[in-house]
Formats: structure tokens, C-alpha cells, sequence
């Protein structure tokens, strides 16, 4: 008798252990409002990944709805009929393409649910450039303003942005910036490598493989010091008192359960806590700024103040 209430609780013991913390995600969609090959699709992939291989969620699909600084991604995440559970990815651009472009969703229509990383700003140009150093961009910029395009993600984003406070901080009318907006991804590098643009920005590990190619050269990097083996002077070396940071995170449907809320939520709290996130970061040169869905809520409040205000600025929007 004794031996058999043994036994039967070394089998009761055993399903316990084998019971997941945390429940698999079925048929997660992950939305990239950006061309693939950008920033926002590349977290998307990366968490589609590390949700995979850490057995959180399984049958994940990314779905990538370009366009107007990820604000028809965002239109379409907010009015599509609910069908499976849904986060999209979003940042610091949409804040600003949402004011430019006047849109008409918001990101009061969705739920913060994490922010999950920053990144630095390369500014960059073709191998073949006649223009070597960031000195040289700026005597050819405060000559003739227009005679420089700066190529960047979506009108009023944060290559904008970026674009206008240099200006500002060199003394040239920020409204004189020749900005020419793109999709992101793809259609940013085309532009550089094809010498569409006198110059590129975004993020510096987007074009970390064209630099390994000798393809595009990086002239500053917004970031407080030098990268991690890398060799780009920042702004502040060169003269600009300026660092700037594009963070990135995620956002779940307004009308999600508590229950799914709550799913999510713990879901992306041990992708960050994951080895493997930790390491993908290591390598893209992503900056861990995660915060919780509460604490991103608080951050998104001020920031939108911060940008709008930004915008205002520079003159950008009235």
C-alpha cells in the first residue's frame, strides 16, 4: 500500500514537472509595418525566432505592411476583424509619421505591450563618395543645403528628426534639409549604394554588411562613444553636441483579453530574459531599454510630448 502511494506520487511529481511554465502562443502574427530588411522587420523576425526556439508560441507568421511610417500597418493591425493573437511592431518613427501625415489611428488605439530595445544612428555614404569625413558633409551642407540629400526612413521619423537637429545645431534653417523619405530596408540601402542620396541614416547594424563589403562607408554615429569594434567617430567628436537613439517596441490590440494580455505580456518578458535575445542583441548592436507594458505606457506618454514638441522645432509641422 505504502509502496504503491509512493509510486504514485513519483508519477503525479513527474507530470507536474513536465507541465510548461507558460502555455505555447498558437498562430501568433507579428506585424512589420516597414519593408522587410529594416529595423522593425528585423525585431519582428528575431522574436518570431526566440518565441520559436524558446517554446512560447508556434505557427508565427510575420506579415510586413509598408508604407507612410508604419501608420498603415498600424491602421490595418487597429481595424482588422481579430482572428488569432496579434502584436505589431513599432517605434519612434510611427510617433512622428503619425503627426506628419495626420493619421488618423493613433497609437491610443492599441496597447503598449514592451519596449524592447534602442539603437544608434549611422550616417553613411557610397565607397565611392567624393565625400570622405562628416567635415566634409557639413562644408558642402552649410554652402548649399539643398545641395545635400539625406536619405531616411518615413517623413517625420527619426532620420528626420535627427536630420533637423544637426541642422539646427550647425547653424543652418532646419527647413532647409533636402529630406528624402523611404519605405525603410531595401529601398534605403538601394538609395545609398546607388548613390541616389548623398547620404544614408539609420540604423548603424543595418549596414553593417555593406561597411564589411566595402560598399558604404560610415561617416558619425549618433551614439554617446565609438561602437564596440568599430572605428566611427560620433557627432560629438565632430563637432555636434548632439547623441540620439531610435528605440523600438511592441504593441497588442486595445481589445485583447486580460487572459492574452497577460499571455503576451509574460511571453515577450522571457524572450528578453532569454540567452539567446541577450546574444541576437550582442550581435545586431541593439540596446536593451526593456520596460514592462505599464512602464512603456508612462515612457510613450512623455516621449509623444517630446517629439511632437521636436517636430515643432525644427519645423517639421507648424
Amino acid at each position: 500500500m505504502v509502496r504503491g502511494m509512493l509510486a504514485a506520487a513519483v508519477v503525479a511529481a513527474g507530470a507536474l514537472c513536465a507541465i510548461p511554465s507558460l502555455a505555447e502562443i498558437k498562430g501568433l502574427e507579428i506585424i512589420a509595418p516597414a519593408s522587410p530588411g529594416g529595423g522593425w522587420d528585423q525585431h519582428a523576425r528575431t522574436l518570431q525566432q526566440v518565441l520559436q526556439d524558446q517554446k512560447l508560441a508556434s505557427g508565427i507568421q510575420v506579415a510586413n505592411i509598408p508604407g507612410a511610417g508604419g501608420t498603415i500597418g498600424l491602421a490595418q493591425f487597429v481595424t482588422a476583424k481579430k482572428r488569432a493573437p496579434a502584436i505589431l511592431v513599432g517605434g519612434q518613427i510611427m510617433l512622428g509619421a503619425i503627426v506628419t501625415n495626420k493619421s488618423a489611428v493613433t497609437l491610443d488605439q492599441v496597447a503598449p505591450l514592451a519596449r524592447l530595445t534602442g539603437e544608434y544612428t549611422a550616417i553613411v555614404v557610397p565607397a565611392d563618395s567624393p565625400i570622405k569625413t562628416f567635415a566634409d558633409l557639413l562644408a558642402r551642407f552649410k554652402a548649399d543645403p539643398g545641395s545635400v540629400s539625406w536619405g531616411g526612413g518615413s517623413a517625420g521619423g527619426s532620420d528626420q528628426i535627427l536630420a533637423g537637429l544637426i541642422a539646427k545645431s550647425v547653424g543652418v534653417e532646419p527647413a532647409k534639409v533636402n529630406y528624402v523619405a523611404t519605405a525603410g530596408g531595401g529601398e534605403l540601402l538601394a538609395s545609398a549604394l546607388g548613390g541616389h542620396v548623398t547620404l544614408g541614416m539609420g540604423g548603424y547594424n543595418e549596414f553593417a554588411p555593406q561597411f564589411q563589403a566595402g560598399k558604404l562607408r560610415a561617416i558619425a554615429v549618433s551614439a554617446p562613444q565609438r561602437l564596440p569594434g568599430t572605428d566611427t567617430p560620433t557627432l560629438k567628436e565632430q563637432g555636434v553636441d548632439l547623441e540620439f537613439v531610435n528605440w523600438r517596441g511592441v504593441f497588442m490590440q486595445a481589445n485583447a483579453k486580460p487572459a492574452e494580455k497577460k499571455e503576451l505580456e509574460e511571453a515577450i518578458a522571457k524572450v528578453v530574459a532569454s540567452n539567446e535575445w541577450k546574444e541576437i542583441l550582442k550581435q545586431r548592436g541593439w540596446i536593451d531599454q526593456y520596460q514592462s507594458s505599464e512602464q512603456f505606457a508612462a515612457f510613450l506618454k512623455e516621449e509623444r510630448s517630446r517629439i511632437e514638441g521636436t517636430l515643432k522645432d525644427i519645423g517639421i509641422v507648424k
